[in-house]
């Protein structure tokens, strides 16, 4: 499933160098105090609880659900803010702490979400049901995820955002 997943995220990453006519890399981390292996896993499992939990609320309660299906955006607003942090480059001048961005736990993080999309594929049933559907509904928004995540690492603006997102509505 790694190698799916990895081809998954990877795919992702040439889509935007096609559609935007550059290459994507993500910015640099903090040279200055790498994470040890045991901090890095503790920010992914942080990132995984969000997910969950997020997932969870929006299992129960549909709220951010509309006829076309879930707002991604509105779903997992604590692990996209999550995700900005962990890219933060600059803070404020009276900040306690400098800025420490950490662009290799986001990758992580898109990894374990490419994991679950691979997953969910997996698990879709062939009958329609309820079952069906949630599952549907679980992958449309962890692909989406992975969407927002992506333009995020990759430090999109929104003129990019806009010309990624038009030429996926092309596509059929």
């Amino acid at each position: 499933m790694k190698d799916r997943a990895s081809t998954l995220v990877e795919g992702r990453k040439e889509r935007l160098e096609r559609i935007l006519d550059r290459q994507m890399t993500p910015p640099p981390g903090d040279e200055t105090q790498p994470l040890t292996e045991e901090k890095r896993e503790y920010l992914l499992g942080e990132a995984e609880d969000l997910y969950w939990n997020e997932l969870e609320w929006e299992n129960i309660t549909e709220e951010e659900r509309l006829d076309e299906g879930p707002l991604t955006e509105l779903a997992f607003p604590g692990l996209l803010a999550f995700v900005r942090g962990l890219l933060l480059q600059e803070t404020m001048p009276d900040a306690l702490a400098p800025a420490r961005p950490r662009p290799e736990v986001v990758e992580d993080i898109l990894r374990f979400l490419a994991g679950r999309v691979v997953e969910l594929r997996d698990e879709l049933p062939d009958e329609p049901g309820d079952d069906a559907r949630r599952i549907e509904m679980e992958l449309a928004m962890t692909n989406r995820l992975i969407d927002l995540i992506t333009y995020e690492l990759y430090e999109l603006d929104e003129d990019d955002v806009e010309r990624v997102e038009s030429a996926a509505s092309l596509t059929p």
